[in-house]
This record gives C-alpha cells, sequence and structure tokens, in this order.
C-alpha cells in the first residue's frame, strides 16, 4: 500500500512518471516477485487503476492477472483482487463515468477485451472452476466477471460453457447459495447464459431450475416483492419462450398451479408500487408465452386445460373486473385471458359466464365491449378488448350464435334494461367515431368467421334508421354507409364484414345482389383512377365484386356470373380488375397483419387490416382471378360436369347409407344369434346339473332299497314267529315293485331329457347354416318345424308321466305308512307262547329297538322320496322353460329368415339402379370426350360396381345349382 502511495504521489509530482511506467512496473512486480504479500499488493493496486486507466490495464495486466489466477489459488483475497480488476477491464457499466475522451467511449472496450480473454478456452473453463470456491471474495467477483462475459460475447461465451465438463451444473449451484447477493446475482447470470440458447436452456430447466425460481419468488413475496422476483421471472421467460420442450416439462411438473398465488392481488385499491406492477406485468407475459399462439396446438390446449383447472384464469378474471387496477395491467390481463381462452372451448364458455360486479350484474363480455366502442378509453386498451372479443370467437360456433342471436328480433330486449352485445357492436358499427366502426366491424365478422349458418342468420337483422321510415336490414345499411364516402378506416372495416360476409354463402350473394345500387357502385369504385390512398378501398371493392362472381348461385337473372364478368370487362377490364385486386396483398400493413393474431398497433392510423381477414384474402385472390378468366362455355362445363358428379356422388352416398344400414342391421341379427347360442349353453349346462342331480338321486334310492330289503328281509323272519309275516311280506313285494317302476321311469325320463338336447343342438346348427343358401334354409326350417311338433308332443307325455309318478310316490308314501303303523300293532299285540315272562320281557325290548331303528330308516326313505318328487318338480319346470325358449328361437329363426328375404329384394332393386346409373355415367363419359377433356378409363366407383354384379351373378348361379 506504501508502494501506490508513492507512485500515485510520483504520478501528481511531474510528468517523468506517466500512468502506462506505472502499470508497467505493477504488472513486473506481479510477475517477479517471490513473495505472496508484494503480488497481492502489486494486484490490489491494479485493481484501483483498473477503474480509470481501464485500457492501459487491460493491455499489459491481463495475461498476468490470468496467470494469477492459475498459480495462486490456496490465497482467496489475491483472486479476489484478480478478479475484480478483470471485471473493470472488461464490464462498460461504468465507463460513461469514468471516461473523459469522447472517442474512446465510443470504442467498444469491453468486447475487445472479451475475445482476448475467451480467446483461451481454458480461460472461462478456469474460471468456472473457481465459481466452486464457497469464498464470498472469490465467487462473487466470478459471478460478476462471467456475467459480464456472457455480456459482451453471449454466444461465443455459451459454446464454451456448453461444451465444458459441468458447466451448467456449477452455475445452477450459484441459486441455492444462502447469500442472497450471490444468489442474486446467480439470476442475472443464468439469464445472460440461457438467452437465446435452446441447448443451455434445456440443461438448465432439468437441473431443478423451475423449482429453485418458484421458491425464491415465493419466499420474496410473489407479486409484491422487489427486483429480484422480476429477474426471476425474466429467467422463467428465457427458460419457456419458444422452448416446446422447457413448456411440456413445466406444464408436467404442475408449476403452473403454483402460478396461481402471483395474481391474488386482494381487494384493495392502493398499495400498487411501481415494482409491483413490473412484476405482474412480466408474471402476465409469462402465461402468455405457455398458451402463445405460436405453441404447438396441442401444447397451448393443454396449458389452457391446466390453468382452468387450477383457478389461474378465474384468478384473472377476477383482476379483469376489479376496481383500481392499473391501465397497462388491466390490458396486458385481458391480453392474457385471451391467449388463455382462445379456441379452447371450456374456457371460452366459462368466459361467457362471468358477470361483472355491477349492480344489476352484466356479463364481462358486454363491460369489455362497451370500453371498446367507447372512443374516450386508451387506444391499446380498445386493441386488447378486440383481441380479447376475437379470441372468444375463435373456432367458437357456440359463442358465434350467441353474439348472432342477441341482434335477431325475437331475443332483443324490447324494455331497454339492458344493453347486448349485438346492439353494442351496431352502435360501434354506425358511430362517428372511426375506429369504433372498424373494431365493431372486425369483432362482427368474427362472428361470422367459417360459419354458414350464422351468416345467414345475420340477414333476417333489421335496423330502424329513424321515425317514420320503415327499417333495413343490416346488410343494407352497411352498404349505405359505404356509399356516403366516409373516412377511409370505417370504409375498409365495412368491406372486410361484406366481404367476409358473403364468402361462401350464396344466399349472402343473392341478398346482396339483390338491391339494384351495388354492384355500379362497386364497378364505380374500381373504375375509377384515384390516389394511393383509395387503392386499398378499389382492391377491397374488386374483392367483394369478385367473391359476388364466384359465390353466385345464378339465381338472379339480372345479375348471373356471366353478366357481371361482361359488365367487368366492359367498364373495368380484366386486367385493371386483377391489378386492382392485387393491391390488397400488397399494402404495406398487409404483411404485418398476417403474421400474428393479436391486433397490436402502434397508432390507431396503422389499424387498417385484420389477422383473419388476410387469411381469407389469401384464400380467395387466386381462384377469383380463375373465375374472371373462364368463359361461359367453360362455366356451363364446369357446372354441368359440378351437377353430374354431385348426382353421383348423392347416389353413391343414398347407396353407402343403404350399405351402412343393411350392415347394421346383420351386425343386430349376429349379436341376437350370439345371444340364442348362448341361452342355448345355458340351458344345456342347467340340463346337465339336473341329469347329474337325477344320477346322484338314483344312486341314493338304490342304495335306500338294498337297506329296505335286509330290513325286510329280518321283518320278514321276525313275523313268521309272530304269525304276522303273511301281511307283511306281501305289503312288502308290493313296494318293491313300485319302486322298480319309479326307476324305469327316471331313465325314460333321462332318456327323453338327452333327445331334448340333441334336438336343442340340432336347431342351433340349422340356425347357423341358414344363410348359405335358400334350398337347404327351406328343408332346415321344414325339419325344425317337425322336430318342434315331436319335442312338444315328447313333452306333453313326459308331463304326464310326470304327474302319474308324483301320484305314484304319494301314494306309496300312505301306503308305507300303513305297514308302519301295522308292523308297530303287530308286535304290541302279538305274545309268543312257550317263553317265560323275563324272556319274553326281554325279546320285547329286542323287537322294539329293531322296529325303531326301521322306523327312522323308513323316515329317511321318506324323506328322500320326497327330495326326489321335489327334484322331478324342477325339471318339470326347466322343461317348460326349455319349450318356452325353443318356440322363441323358432319365432327368431322366421324373423331372420324374412330378413334375408327382404334384404335380398333391396339388392336386386340396387343392382337395377346401378345398371342404370352406370348406363347414365359412361353417356356422360362419351360426351366429356368429345367435348375434349380427358376422362380415365376405368373409374373406381364403376369397376366397384362390377364388381358387385359379378358377385350377384355368382350368387345366382349357385342359387340355382342348389335347386
Amino acid at each position: 500500500m506504501n508502494f501506490l502511495r508513492g507512485v500515485m504521489g510520483g504520478q501528481s509530482a511531474g510528468p517523468q512518471h506517466t500512468e502506462a511506467e506505472t502499470i508497467q512496473k505493477l504488472c513486473d512486480r506481479v510477475s517477479s516477485s517471490t513473495l505472496l504479500d508484494d503480488r497481492r499488493n502489486a494486484v490490489r493496486a491494479l485493481k484501483s487503476l483498473s477503474k480509470k486507466y481501464r485500457l492501459e490495464v487491460g493491455i499489459q495486466a491481463m495475461d498476468h492477472l490470468i496467470h494469477v489466477l492459475q498459480t495462486d489459488r490456496s490465497d482467496s483475497e489475491i483472486i479476489g483482487y484478480a478478479l475484480d480488476t478483470l471485471y473493470n477491464i472488461i464490464s462498460n457499466d461504468e465507463e460513461e463515468e469514468v471516461e473523459e475522451n469522447s472517442t474512446r467511449q465510443s470504442e467498444d472496450f469491453g468486447s475487445q477485451f472479451t475475445e482476448i480473454f475467451i480467446k483461451q478456452q481454458e480461460n472461462v473453463t478456469l474460471l468456472l472452476s473457481l465459481l466452486e470456491e464457497f469464498d464470498f471474495h472469490v465467487r462473487w467477483p466470478g459471478v460478476k466477471l462471467l456475467t459480464s462475459l456472457l455480456k459482451q460475447l453471449g454466444p461465443q461465451v455459451q459454446q464454451i460453457i456448453l461444451v465444458s465438463p459441468m458447466g451448467v451444473s456449477r452455475l445452477m449451484d450459484l441459486l441455492a447459495d444462502s447469500r442472497e447477493v450471490i444468489r442474486n446475482d446467480g439470476v442475472l447470470l443464468l439469464q445472460a447464459l440461457t438467452r437465446s440458447n435452446g441447448a443451455i436452456q434445456k440443461i438448465v430447466a432439468f437441473e431443478n431450475a423451475f423449482e429453485r425460481l418458484l421458491d425464491i419468488i415465493t419466499e420474496e413475496g410473489n407479486s409484491d416483492g422487489g427486483i429480484v422476483v422480476e429477474d426471476c421471472l425474466i429467467l422463467l421467460q428465457n427458460l419457456l419462450k419458444n422452448n416446446n420442450s422447457n413448456q411440456n416439462f413445466f406444464k408436467e411438473g404442475s408449476y403452473i398451479q403454483r402460478m396461481k398465488p402471483w395474481f391474488d392481488v386482494g381487494d384493495e385499491n392502493s398499495g400498487w408500487s411501481a415494482q409491483k406492477v413490473t412484476n405482474l406485468h412480466v408474471m402476465l407475459q409469462l402465461v402468455r408465452v405457455l398458451v402463445s399462439p405460436t405453441n404447438p396446438p396441442g401444447a397451448t390446449s393443454s396449458c389452457q386445460k391446466a390453468m382452468f383447472q387450477c383457478g389461474l384464469l378465474q384468478q384473472l378474471c377476477t383482476i379483469l373486473m376489479a376496481t383500481g387496477v392499473p391501465a397497462d395491467i388491466l390490458t396486458e390481463t385481458i391480453n392474457t385471458v385471451s391467449e388463455v381462452i382462445r379456441g379452447y372451448q371450456v374456457n371460452q364458455d366459462y368466459f361467457a359466464s362471468v358477470n361483472a360486479p355491477s349492480n344489476p350484474p352484466r356479463p364481462a363480455i358486454v363491460v369489455l365491449l362497451m370500453s371498446m366502442v367507447n372512443e374516450r378509453q386508451p387506444f391499446v386498451l380498445r386493441c386488447a378488448v378486440l383481441y380479447c372479443f376475437q379470441c372468444f370467437l375463435y373456432k367458437n360456433q357456440k359463442g358465434q350464435g350467441e353474439i348472432v342471436s342477441t341482434l335477431l328480433p325475437s331475443t332483443i330486449d324490447a324494455t331497454g334494461n339492458s344493453v347486448s352485445a349485438g346492439q353494442l357492436l351496431c352502435g360501434g358499427l354506425f358511430s362517428t367515431d372511426s375506429l369504433s366502426n372498424w373494431c365493431a366491424a372486425v369483432a362482427l365478422a368474427h362472428a361470422l368467421q367459417e360459419n354458414a349458418t350464422q351468416k345467414e342468420q345475420l340477414l333476417r337483422v333489421q335496423l330502424a334508421t329513424s321515425i317514420g321510415n320503415p327499417p333495413v336490414s343490416l346488410l343494407q345499411q352497411c352498404t349505405n354507409i359505404l356509399s356516403q364516402g366516409s373516412k377511409i378506416q370505417t370504409r375498409v372495416g365495412l368491406l372486410m364484414l361484406l366481404c367476409t360476409w358473403l364468402s361462401n354463402c350464396p344466399i349472402a350473394v343473392t341478398h346482396f345482389l339483390h338491391n339494384s345500387a351495388n354492384v355500379p357502385f362497386l364497378t364505380g369504385q374500381i373504375a375509377e383512377n384515384l390516389g394511393e390512398e383509395e387503392q386499398l378501398v378499389q382492391g377491397l371493392c374488386a374483392l367483394l365484386l369478385g367473391i359476388s362472381i364466384y359465390f353466385n348461385d345464378n339465381s338472379l337473372e339480372s345479375y348471373m356470373k356471366e353478366k357481371l364478368k361482361q359488365l367487368i370487362e366492359k367498364r373495368i377490364g380484366k386486367e385493371n380488375f386483377i391489378e386492382k385486386l392485387g393491391f390488397i396483398s400488397k399494402h404495406e400493413l398487409y404483411s404485418r397483419a398476417s403474421q400474428k393474431p393479436q391486433p397490436n398497433f402502434p397508432s390507431p392510423e396503422y389499424m387498417i387490416f385484420d389477422h383473419e381477414f388476410t387469411k381469407l384474402v389469401k384464400e380467395l385472390e387466386g381462384v377469383i382471378t380463375k373465375a374472371i378468366y373462364k368463359s361461359s362455355e367453360e362455366d356451363k362445363k364446369e357446372e354441368e360436369v359440378k351437377k353430374t358428379l354431385e348426382q353421383h356422388d348423392s347416389i353413391v352416398t343414398h347407396y353407402k347409407n343403404m350399405i351402412r344400414e343393411q350392415d347394421l342391421q346383420l351386425e343386430e341379427l349376429k349379436q341376437q344369434i350370439s345371444t340364442l347360442k348362448c341361452q342355448n349353453e345355458q340351458l344345456q349346462t342347467a340340463v346337465t346339473q339336473q341329469v347329474s342331480q337325477i344320477q346322484q338321486h338314483k344312486d341314493q334310492y338304490n342304495l335306500l332299497k338294498v337297506q329296505l330289503g335286509k330290513d325286510n328281509q329280518h321283518q320278514g323272519s321276525y313275523s313268521d314267529k309272530t304269525q304276522v309275516n303273511g301281511i307283511q311280506s306281501e305289503e312288502v313285494g308290493r313296494l318293491r315293485e313300485e319302486l322298480e317302476e319309479l326307476k324305469s321311469n327316471q331313465e325314460l325320463l333321462q332318456s327323453q331329457l338327452a333327445e331334448k338336447n340333441s334336438l336343442i343342438e340340432n336347431l342351433k346348427s340349422s340356425q347357423t347354416s341358414r344363410g348359405t343358401n335358400e334350398q337347404s334354409s327351406a328343408t332346415a326350417s321344414a325339419r325344425d318345424s317337425e322336430q318342434i311338433a315331436e319335442l312338444k308332443q315328447e313333452l306333453a307325455t313326459l308331463k304326464s308321466q310326470l304327474n302319474s309318478q308324483s301320484m305314484e310316490i304319494t301314494k306309496l308314501q300312505t301306503e308305507k305308512q300303513e305297514l308302519l303303523q301295522k308292523t308297530e300293532t303287530f308286535a304290541k299285540s302279538v305274545p309268543v307262547p312257550g317263553e317265560s315272562e323275563a324272556g319274553m320281557a326281554t325279546k320285547t325290548t329286542d323287537v322294539e329297538g329293531r322296529l325303531s331303528a326301521l322306523l327312522q330308516e323308513t323316515k329317511e326313505l321318506k324323506n328322500e322320496i320326497k327330495a326326489l318328487s321335489e327334484e322331478r318338480t324342477a325339471i318339470k319346470e326347466q322343461l317348460d322353460a326349455s319349450n318356452s325358449t325353443i318356440a322363441i328361437l323358432q319365432n327368431e329363426k322366421n324373423k331372420l329368415e324374412m330378413d334375408v328375404t327382404d334384404s335380398k329384394k333391396e339388392q336386386d332393386d340396387l343392382l337395377v339402379l346401378l345398371a342404370d346409373q352406370d348406363q347414365k355415367i359412361f353417356s356422360l363419359k362419351n360426351k366429356l370426350k368429345e367435348l375434349g377433356h380427358p376422362v380415365e378409363e376405368e373409374d373406381e366407383l364403376e369397376s366397384g360396381d362390377q364388381d358387385d354384379e359379378e358377385d350377384e351373378d355368382e350368387d345366382d348361379g349357385k342359387d340355382q345349382g342348389h335347386i
């Protein structure tokens, strides 16, 4: 430091010590001194001189300073001085304050020194490595130096950082620094780094930049924060603007939802600081970046959907209708809402439902239109409202219909208590302010854009011009104002409205031509030789007249296409007409309006063309030129061919519809057949289950029969002793015979069920093969009828057998009960002679035990027989259901046969019609050949029809072969 004082004192003492010599001595000390303190003091001295003597220090000391950065990494103080010195050399921030010579100020020292520094890419890599140091005296000047390098030669430095290993990742760590000054300068560094470089933008985004930046914005207080919030928002803009990958990443990361708190401005009418206004302005621009019309449609619609779902659109509409909002914020909010709803039906419907907080409540659209047609409102605000209205109607036929309906007589409020959107547009259309005329005409044209229905509906609108005079149509009133010679802006707006209205709408063309004064007015305007200011009006008049020719349906005899073209040729000349038509696209403001949908004009006099209208001009200019040069014979031939093709297309369409209907009928019949097949399968499964259950009951019955036989033998031997065997043998024998008969009936029932299953399978197979030919169908039908009749007979027999079996089972149960009672009576009453009372008692006890066991087994047998009876009753019900299903199948089969017969008749009729049509087409092709038009040798449709006829002939041949 003493050395610096000596140098500076010597410099002021006399001219022998110039600044160049001083700097040279300091550089020598930096390069040659072995003591770190001497080198540190010399670098500190260079730092103090670098602001005033920037050029000299830069030329002599830059290499030495870079060498210090390479060799003295261990001393953070000297590294910090070296970085500060390099920053002062390269940066232009304080150049105007320090430099006294105006010629030096004009020289771009910063870019030259930056070029010298980055010539060796290792210097930038060295600087990136220094940024990893946590020491404040190293990191902060390093951040400032790298930011200055990016400001001077951004693309070159970006490329070096991009190829440097982990270069971008090292810079991203600055956002996590706990020291706010480094964090904030790190944001500025990333702003310069990400400017106009998509590759770096993607890397920064995937390094979790969105999360960190949004956290910083939240910590700083969102819109109420300071300039740090603005810097973060600008960095977000750099990352998202024109970068579809980052936009998609931002949306999928649910970061759109975190934008909603930004716009929670509260109900306060004050507190709008300048920084808050700036922050909100950038926030709104950031929302517009995500939904810009220049983005891919799919990405824009997904962002629009997310903004509605998270409530961001609702929050913006709240600001839109709030009071006390600054004018520039209100204007930008209107533009933002416009693009959030543009082309997305859900958002457009929501915007239509928004009401202003007035008494009574008015729709937001009406309130905005009131501002648009009010000449006292700021010009930028009126342009924003027009853009909002255009975006609301863009691809929104529902909204277009609602706007036009407010003009129709049936919907106009007769009390006059409320003003509708249509009334405001009409008021602006015919006001004395030319800007209101233009805005209202363009807004009304957007209500008709690509909507033929509303173009026809608007023809019904009637206007009361004055008391006592009859009302005139809106179309006529527009042409009346045109003929009055109003301002150019007004006439241009009305002509754009009329061109949009009449295009692709022959009915509107007829209404326009019905007024005999319109065509002479247009031809007069086009034929005159006017100044350059009127050339645009002449071009638009030529476009309107060309539309009246091209979309003319020749319904008015006096204004048919040919007569209008003859009129142009006589009064204007075809070449002159085409030249005047070309004035539109050659106008200097035409290309400007065609670039972006938003009506962004520096002043009202530039407000001439609408974006959508430029698309219409581009579409119609060529076809109108061709239509003007076509002769009457070519028009007639074209009309004839067009009509023929339309007729042919209508017939083909009719056939296609019939074939489509038949296909639908066939599909329905196939579905019915599949349903019936499923029902048959279910029925077969149920019958199989029943057969298995019958077999189980049969086995159980046989087992009971064997047990009963053993008991009967034992009881018979006992009855012989008690002298009652005659009665019991007779009863048991009769019971055995009845059980044998019951068994045979069961076997018969099982065989009948099997036959019934085979009949159902035969019926199913006959239905499947029904459609092959009529002969087999008729045979199958007769066979099915016979089988169904036999099946019904067998079912009736089966029912009678079941009834008889039920009666026999009941009788058997009664007789068995009587037998048991007799057995008990005999067992109790008959004594055995020759035995003592004790033995008699023992035998009696033994007999009673056996009898009780026999009674228990008999009771179980009775239960089993009862269960068997119930099962047979269920089988009877299932057979009844099978009978009804067979009847239903028969009815469906008859219906299918009738449908097949009808379909064949219709196909025969269609073949006749196709043959007639082919003959007509053949004759028309011959006429076209005679007229000289090239005709293809084979028409696809004719070849298709011939194939169909060949298929039908083959089918007929097969049918005859079967017969």
